[in-house]
Order: structure tokens, then sequence, then C-alpha cells
């Protein structure tokens, strides 16, 4: 204390504990500044790829769903779809679509995978709705269940895409798609948003963990070899014998027709 007591009234004391202050405050700004920065280039690239998806959306979308993504008279509207809605039907080449009458279809995407980001980006922005999803968080490999999801499709999801996830028919010339080949975060999105005539499965209805189960029952059907020769739809034997009948019947009459043609 006596030696502070001695330096204190030096004339360089105030100087250098004026010194030593303004040192302290910039160092903490810095820092401060250091940790803000990547939440402030995150925002601001957040920004610049909902601007992005917006004009995206102005060009290719708003001339059915409304320039301000509030529906018209042949497309919904896209307040509240969520980022995965999106994901989901610009990913998968479902929209854009000419004829918004007809039933959308898997097909080659028209817009790469930075353009179905923005435009989901921007959609989102409109109103909360669920996320948009990447194949690595679907993490269906390592926390699925085959039998478990193997029993949860067929009490959810057999009656319309078929005990074996092939496709089938549905009421006014719809149909349900096949499931197989379908990327992992597409399923989950589908199952998240109920695209068209699908319903909406929440995570109160089915888990994220039976989700991840449902997907890993697809991808082992998927990978099943089939035995038998032509599937046929993977719909039974039903099938089988209806192919059998009606073209060994139409042999049978044709052999006959041929023998009577013969014979005269």
């Amino acid at each position: 204390m006596k030696f502070l007591s001695k330096y204190r009234r030096h004339k360089l004391a105030t100087p250098l504990l004026l010194f030593f202050a303004l040192f302290g405050i910039g160092l903490t700004f810095s820092v401060a500044s250091a940790t803000e920065a990547p939440k402030a280039v995150d925002a601001q690239s957040k920004s610049t790829l909902i601007e992005e998806g917006q004009q995206i959306f102005l060009k290719g979308c708003s001339s059915c769903h409304g320039l301000n993504s509030e529906g018209g008279a042949v497309a919904p509207s896209l307040i509240g779809v969520g980022a995965a809605s999106v994901d989901f039907q610009v990913a998968t080449g479902r929209m854009p679509m000419q004829d918004m009458s007809q039933q959308a279809m898997r097909k080659a995407p028209v817009y790469n995978e930075e353009e179905v980001a923005a435009l989901a980006a921007y959609v989102a922005s409109l109103a909360p709705g669920p996320r948009a999803y990447t194949n690595e968080e679907i993490t269906w490999e390592r926390d699925g269940n085959t039998a478990e999801g193997g029993e949860l499709f067929r009490n959810n999801c057999a009656m319309c895409h078929n005990f074996a996830g092939q496709g089938g028919a549905l009421t006014q010339g719809k149909y349900a798609p096949t499931v197989m080949g379908v990327e992992p975060k597409h399923i989950y999105e589908a199952l998240i948003t109920g695209p068209q005539a699908m319903p909406v499965f929440s995570d109160k209805i089915i888990t994220p963990e039976e989700k991840l189960s449902i997907i890993k029952w697809i991808k082992a059907a998927e990978s099943e070899p089939n035995l038998g020769g032509a599937a046929l739809g993977r719909v039974g034997p039903v099938t089988e014998g209806l192919l059998v009948w009606t073209f060994g019947l139409g042999l049978l009459i044709g052999i006959a027709v041929w023998l009577t043609a013969k014979a005269r």
C-alpha cells in the first residue's frame, strides 16, 4: 500500500491509468465485435437469399400464386406453408407446372439447389411454417427401425401407396405416387407438409423417430431384390394371376381360332 501511495501522485499516474482504461475498453469492444460479427454476416446473407428468392418467385411463381403469395383461382396461398413444402414441391420437379388442373408429377427440377434454397427462404420469411431438411439431418440409417417402420407404413400409408410402396390409384383420377427412389429428406418433408391429397402427419401423430423408421423401411424395400421376375407393382398373387389368366386364355383362344381356320 505504501508503494502505491508513493506513486499515485506521480505526474504520469493519471495518463497511465487513462491508457490502461482505454486499452481495456478497446479490447472488450474487439472481443464483443468478433462474437457478434458472424451473426451480422448470417443476417445479411439470409436477407440476400430472401431477396434472390423473391425475384425467382416473381418471375416463375407469381402468375399462379399471386404477387404476394396470396394465392389465386388456380393455385393456393403459400403463406405459412414453410420452407419444407417449397423444398419438396420444387426440388422434386412438381413445381412449377403448366397445367394446375392436373396432379403434379415428379420430374426433373427446373431450379438448381441454390435457387430452391432461395425460394424456400423467401416463402419461409412470409410466415412461420415447417422448415426444410437436408439428407444429412435425416439419420434414418442410425436411428430408424425397419420392423417398426414397416408396421407404421402398413398402418398409415399402404392404403394409398400400396403395401410395397409402389403407389396406387385414388379417386377422381388422382393417384398416390411410388415412394421408391425418393430422397430421405423429401419423404420426411412430405410427411410433415401433406402435399396434395396426402394428410399431414404431425409429430404428435407420427414422432420424428417413427418417421425415420418409415424411411428406413422404404429404403430397405427399395434395395430388396425381386426374385420372382417381373414385380407387377408387387401387389400380390391377384395381379399375377390376372396376368397369367388374361395372356393364357388369350393364347388358348388364339390357338383355337388358328386351328379352326386351318381346318377349313
